[in-house]
């Protein structure tokens, strides 16, 4: 038996497979603070939903790749504190972001990490780094899936030009 078979867990990352788990840890610790931040702007209530959900999400993301990589001697990237609570009012209108720019910035969120989820899925030759991807991609999705929803119904979608083919 060779060094890549029985269990995964007991083969050692690649240099692609710890990039990816290190640099999507530090990812979503940068995801996290802003989404904190975010709930401080945002005026819609189902949009503080999707902020919150969101942010659970990252975290148990976080979770498992604090765990993956802790089992495998990496350190992991420093991550800012939670965001201390702030009233709407008292951010000046000019310095606050729009509940469609919120919304924008998960939209483009979900939409690079399920690219980078993909990517790392496709370099993982560990079978359980692949899954856990799978799954994360997954989860991105479906969120992803709800975010647009809420764009369409908000009126907050605003789409490229539409391809419509005129009568010949």
């Amino acid at each position: 038996m060779g060094i890549l078979s029985g269990n995964p867990q007991d083969e050692p990352m690649h240099y692609g497979e710890v990039f990816a788990a290190w640099t999507n840890l530090l990812g979503n610790n940068g995801m996290i603070a802003g989404y904190q931040a975010f709930t401080h702007h945002a005026g819609d209530g189902d949009l503080k939903k999707l902020l919150e959900e969101g942010i659970q999400a990252l975290q148990n993301e976080n979770h498992q790749l604090e765990e993956l990589l802790k089992a495998n001697g990496i350190g992991l990237p420093a991550a800012s504190p939670d965001r201390p609570l702030a009233n709407l009012e008292d951010i000046p209108v000019g310095a606050r972001f729009t509940d469609p720019e919120i919304s924008a910035a998960l939209s483009k969120d979900v939409g690079a990490g399920l690219v980078a989820c993909s990517q790392a899925m496709g370099q993982s030759i560990r079978e359980d780094i692949a899954m856990m991807y799978g799954q994360f991609h997954q989860a991105k999705a479906q969120f992803g899936a709800k975010v647009l929803k809420l764009n369409k119904e908000k009126g907050w979608l605003i789409p490229p030009p539409l391809h419509v083919k005129g009568k010949e």
